[in-house]
C-alpha cells in the first residue's frame, strides 16, 4: 500500500495541481477506486473494464455464525443472521482492535467480490472524527489491503461528497463554501478555500441514529405502547416515508405475543423527531460552526455566505430537508440561505472520492 489515507488528509487544489503537471499519456492508467466505509452504509466507486464509473454500496456489517468460518456481509447478513450482525464502524472508523479486525474482514471481502485490482488509485472519504485509535486502526486496514499499490489519498468526507453538488469534475475545488455533512453518527462542517478545509467542526450531539431511537420512542408513545420498534425498521420508516415537502401518514402490521398481526398507523411519529433533530442541527451550527468560522476566517466566511450552503450526509436524502434546514438557518442567522445537494448525497462523498482518484491515476 502506497500510503496510510487517514493520515494524509491532503489538501485537493494542491493534489489537483500536481496531477495536472504531471500527468503522462504515455503511461498505463491504474485503475481508480473512490471509497467511503460508513457506520451505517459503505460505498465504492470504480473504473469497469470499459473505463465507466461502477457504483457499489452494502450495509457496514458482517455476521459470522458459530462453528463456521463463512461470514456474510451486508444486506445478505442482515437478512440471514440478524441476531448476530455485528456493526464496526462507529462514526466511520474502527475504535478498538476487534472492529479494526472485522473492518479489515469485511473491506478485504469486498474487494475479492468485486475482484478490484491491486493497480488502482485509490481516495478514501475520510469523517471529521477525534479518535485517534480509530483513524489509527483505519490506517491499519488501509495498510493491509490489495488495492491502491498506485497511491492512495484520503479526503474529508464533506469535501468529496460536495463535490457532484457543486459541479461536473473538480470544479468545487476552485470554490470558496461551507458544507454540512448530515451523518448517521456525528454532525459535521466546514469551510472550503480552493480545497483546502477551514474551521472543521464535528459533533455527535445531533445525528441519525440519534434521529432512529427518537422514531422508536415516539412511534411507541403515538401508539400507547403496543409497538416497539427494532432500530433497524425505524430507519427504514426514515429512508422510505420521511419527507419534508409532502408526508403522509402510512400503516404498517406488527406480530403482537397474544393477539396476532395487528396494523398501526403513524401520523407524528416519524416527522416528529426529525422536525427535533432540524432544530438540534441549526443550534449547532449557528453556535458553534458559523462562529469559529467567522471568527477563524472571517474573509472566507464572508463570501461562502453568499453562495449555496452544500448539504451531505445521509441524512440528505430525505425530500426537502436540505430547503428546511436552509429556511430555519436563514431565520436563526438573518439572511438568506440556500442549499444544494448532489442528486443522490447516499453516493455522492464515494462519487466525489473517485473523482479524485481519477486525477491522482493520471499521476501514474
Amino acid at each position: 500500500m502506497a500510503d496510510s489515507a487517514a493520515s494524509t488528509v491532503d489538501s485537493a487544489a494542491s493534489t489537483v495541481d500536481s496531477a495536472a503537471a504531471t500527468a503522462d499519456d504515455s503511461a498505463t492508467t491504474p485503475t481508480p477506486i473512490g471509497v467511503k466505509l460508513g457506520s451505517a452504509r459503505t460505498v465504492f466507486v470504480y473504473a469497469d473494464e470499459d473505463g465507466d464509473p461502477e457504483t457499489v454500496q452494502t450495509r457496514s456489517c458482517l455476521a459470522v455464525p458459530e462453528n463456521s468460518n463463512q461470514f456474510y456481509y451486508g444486506e445478505d447478513a442482515e437478512a440471514k443472521y440478524p441476531d448476530k450482525t455485528m456493526y464496526f464502524l462507529d462514526g466511520g472508523v474502527p475504535g478498538d482492535a476487534e472492529r479494526a479486525e472485522l473492518t479489515e474482514r469485511f473491506f478485504t471481502e469486498l474487494c475479492e467480490a468485486h475482484d478490484l485490482p491491486a493497480d488502482s488509485a485509490v481516495v478514501f472519504a475520510i469523517p471529521a472524527v477525534d479518535d485517534d485509535c480509530g483513524l489509527a486502526n483505519f490506517n491499519t486496514m488501509v495498510d493491509a489491503s490489495d488495492i491502491g499499490d498506485a497511491v492512495t489519498r484520503g479526503f474529508p468526507e464533506s469535501l468529496c461528497g460536495s463535490i457532484p453538488a457543486v459541479g461536473d469534475d473538480l470544479s468545487a475545488i476552485d470554490q470558496i463554501f461551507a458544507a454540512i455533512n448530515l451523518g448517521a453518527t456525528t454532525l459535521e462542517a466546514s469551510g472550503y478555500r480552493h480545497g483546502e478545509r477551514l474551521a472543521p467542526f464535528s459533533t455527535a450531539a445531533a445525528t441519525g441514529n440519534d434521529v432512529d431511537q427518537a422514531i422508536v420512542d415516539a412511534i411507541d408513545d403515538e401508539t400507547d405502547g403496543r409497538v416497539e420498534l427494532a432500530r433497524t425498521t425505524a430507519r427504514e420508516y426514515k429512508e422510505t416515508y420521511a419527507d419534508f415537502d409532502s408526508f403522509e401518514p402510512f400503516t404498517d402490521v406488527f406480530d403482537h405475543p397474544e393477539e396476532g398481526e395487528q396494523e398501526f398507523t403513524v401520523e407524528r411519529g416519524l416527522m416528529g423527531p426529525l422536525d427535533a433533530y432540524l432544530d438540534d442541527v441549526v443550534d449547532e451550527l449557528t453556535t458553534g460552526f458559523f462562529s469559529r468560522l467567522a471568527t477563524q476566517h472571517m474573509r472566507s466566511y464572508q463570501l461562502s455566505v453568499t453562495r449555496p450552503l452544500v448539504v451531505t450526509g445521509g441524512m440528505a436524502c430525505i425530500p426537502g430537508l436540505a430547503d428546511e434546514l436552509a429556511s430555519r438557518l436563514s431565520e436563526e442567522l438573518d439572511r438568506d440561505v440556500t442549499a444544494v445537494t448532489a442528486d443522490h448525497p447516499e453516493v455522492a462523498a464515494a462519487e466525489g472520492a473517485y473523482r479524485l482518484a481519477e486525477r491522482l491515476a493520471a499521476t501514474r
